[in-house]
């Protein structure tokens, strides 16, 4: 999120850490806190996802899906791993993250119904992940260092930081604004502006809880201002520190699942 800042920051939305609550005046350091609360909490974490896709004429696709997640370093390379349970079409289907702040991340989709593992490239970062409003770069999240921060505001409750990217050329959107909450360090909305400083897409966290002492974001919801349409996300039996071997994050695990951890 960062473009999205969580945007699970999702997935920022996916897991959240706890930060010091204090006064910051520095965006770079606002922004390293909010990177550490959406996808670095504890040494590793799991949680199941549904995701409700919605166009702009009402229909409606669901995606089920389980997370794992272990950082070889707080805001350092992490490994992820996303299998998809529902419906029958992206059934098997997986995703697999190696995290590299200092270089592009390594991304790859495996198609079971074609045995195929598929690199995505940095190029495509920015497309839709499985058909949703949620990009492959929200998933895991977007690099601070390719974006220049200011901090615009702090008031009793947030920080709003703009997000200005490194390279224009790069994304679909001029900058962004985050509104990130000071207890907690999540970006609580992130607004994206294009052309004539009009706003494209919105992400906005709809509800948090605590979990194993780590506000953790449980429902998002990400939407395209153009047509209305949106993709809501949904957390359940989210967990931290629960011991995950870095063996299971391998080519391997996409198509044999390590079915001991997603249950």
């Amino acid at each position: 999120m960062k473009k999205y800042l969580i945007n699970l920051l999702f997935i920022g939305v996916f897991f959240s850490t706890i930060a010091t609550a204090q006064e910051l005046t520095q965006a770079n350091e606002i922004i390293r806190q909010a990177n550490l609360a959406s996808y670095y909490q504890g040494d590793d974490g799991r949680a199941q996802a549904r995701m409700l896709i919605v166009d702009s004429q009402g229909n409606k696709q669901m995606r089920q899906f389980t997370i794992l997640r272990k950082d070889q370093q707080d805001l350092g390379n992490q490994d992820m791993l996303v299998f998809f349970s529902r419906p029958t079409d992206v059934k098997g289907t997986v995703f697999r993250v190696n995290k590299k702040p200092a270089s592009d991340d390594d991304r790859w989709l495996y198609l079971p119904a074609l045995d195929l593992v598929k690199r995505i490239s940095a190029g495509d970062k920015r497309t839709s992940f499985v058909g949703a409003h949620y990009f492959y770069e929200d998933v895991s999240g977007r690099n601070p260092d390719e974006d220049n921060f200011t901090l615009l505001e702090s008031n009793k409750t947030v920080y709003r930081v703009k997000a200005e990217p490194k390279k224009p050329n790069s994304v679909e959107f001029s900058y962004y604004i985050a509104e990130i909450d000071k207890q907690t360090f999540l970006p609580m909305k992130v607004s994206y502006y294009g052309a004539k400083n009009k706003i494209i897409r919105e992400m906005e966290v709809l509800k948090t809880q605590v979990v194993n002492k780590f506000p953790t974001v449980m429902h998002a919801k990400i939407t395209s201002l153009s047509d209305g349409s949106y993709t809501e996300m949904r957390f359940k039996n989210v967990q931290y520190n629960i011991g995950l071997p870095s063996t299971i994050f391998s080519e391997r695990s996409l198509r044999k699942p390590p079915k001991k951890w997603l249950k």
